[in-house]
């Protein structure tokens, strides 16, 4: 069971690391930690995820806070009920885009404010394991059940200002990208791809990440006319596009779209993940938003929009962050700010896109070493000593035709490369030689 408490989640394979009577005990654990008296919970469309939510219940309920149930929903939404119901704290029962068998909890506190390890899930493992649990009050909470999904809908509905009639090609990989998109009936018309909800996953991994995923998307927008295409992962956190032509759209070039429609109407902070390309500073201070640069994490991102009251942010892996919901993932309104931008556009977004591939990009390259990491960041430091360094999240070092990030992972012993250029020729020989020092 230890090995279900991430650094950002709770999450393993049901029956065999995770169960009822651990939903249980992390439910009475929850309420203990937080103090929470109550507390929205929405659930993904796994079969195990109904009765996980029981036991759940069960146990938040039995430490005297009220359960607000709103169902099946996405992530996303799980976060707007938690703000728009004044929720002292939220669970998300969700696995993401992990494979069927999996299952697992997101956890906030009010506000949608996350726990992650390092501000509260190590804690409630900690009561767990040692049943350190506060006593039982007297009168129990209680459970009630409530229907969030027509308020999601109304507030994605505030974001858009289209020009003209979009048309958008969407897989839903069987996930909760179905009751994410709920909110956009009436704003845009789509046509979809395994619009039947089945926890099984049975047409292909919810994770757009993965290139091979989007292979059947590829096919639809090629086969037919739409403005773009979008593929949810499975609890609709996160999402990846395609242009008209089927072509992917890097995800941080998605955030330098996104940023420009936000600041059309309102100027603000805007944070890009470290990892992303240069450009996406540049469109983000040419629409007039002030570009800061985000670590790598859900939980440090939303820390960091809160600190700065930042508009919007935008991660490499495909989650999207709007102060206006509670600072939290809306996949709704990104796929609404694209729309938005291409409707007013005179030219299709394969055009709008060109222009932001100005730089060559290694991608993220890992490495497993089996040297110290931390010894291999105080190197990468000293060889580039010249360079203008970030240490926000691993080193980053900034030179005027190329910069480079080198992160090490928080659960193996993987050093991550990603390094930009103004020429293909100079990033292939920039990355050799920083690789060459990781690899030594």
């Amino acid at each position: 069971m230890a090995g279900i408490f991430k650094a950002y989640d709770i999450r393993g394979i049901y029956g065999k690391e995770l169960d009822g009577e651990t939903a249980y005990k992390i439910g009475r654990a929850f309420v203990t930690f937080t103090g929470a008296r109550k507390v929205v919970v929405a659930r993904d469309i796994r079969p195990h995820s109904e009765p996980l939510f029981q036991e759940l219940a069960r146990g938040i309920t039995e430490q005297g806070a009220d359960v607000i149930d709103i169902g099946y929903g996405s992530t996303p939404m799980s976060y707007f009920a938690n703000g728009m119901l004044d929720a002292d704290a939220g669970v998300m029962i969700t696995a993401s885009h992990n494979p069927a068998e999996w299952n697992g909890f997101k956890l906030c506190r009010a506000q949608a404010v996350p726990i992650s390890g390092a501000t509260g899930i190590l804690d409630i493992e900690q009561i767990v394991q040692g049943g350190n649990f506060a006593p039982r009050p007297e009168k129990p909470g209680k459970v009630s059940s409530y229907d969030i999904a027509p308020e999601y809908a109304r507030h994605v509905a505030d974001f858009a200002h289209l020009k003209r009639p979009v048309k958008v090609a969407i897989d839903f990989a069987n996930g909760m990208g179905i009751w994410e998109a709920k909110a956009l009936r009436g704003l845009i018309e789509w046509e979809g791809l395994f619009e039947e909800p089945d926890g099984s996953f049975p047409n292909h991994e919810a994770n757009p990440l993965h290139h091979a995923t989007l292979r059947d998307l590829q096919s639809k927008v090629r086969g037919g006319s739409y403005d773009f295409g979008v593929a949810f992962d499975g609890d609709a956190d996160r999402a990846g596009f395609l242009d008209e032509r089927g072509e992917i759209i890097p995800m941080d070039l998605l955030t330098a779209l996104v940023a420009q429609d936000v600041l059309a109407t309102r100027k603000g902070v805007v944070f890009y993940d470290l990892r992303s390309s240069r450009v996406v500073k540049e469109v983000i201070e040419a629409a007039g938003g002030q570009a800061m640069m985000s670590r790598v994490g859900h939980a440090f991102i939303k820390q960091q929009m809160r600190d700065h009251g930042a508009l919007f942010a935008g991660e490499l892996s495909g989650h999207y962050y709007f102060r206006d919901n509670f600072t939290a993932e809306s996949s709704a309104m990104a796929i609404i700010a694209l729309a938005n931008i291409v409707s007013a556009a005179e030219k299709p977004l394969s055009e709008l896109v060109a222009p932001l591939r100005k730089y060559f990009a290694s991608g993220e390259i890992n490495t497993r070493v089996s040297r110290d990491p931390k010894v291999i960041l105080a190197e990468i430091k000293e060889a580039y000593a010249d360079g203008r360094l970030s240490e926000l999240d691993g080193v980053s070092v900034d030179y005027d035709d190329w910069w480079f990030n080198v992160r090490c992972s928080n659960t193996e012993p993987l050093v991550r490369l990603n390094l930009e250029a103004g020429t293909l020729e100079k990033m292939e020989e920039q990355r050799d030689k920083i690789l060459a020092i990781i690899r030594k």
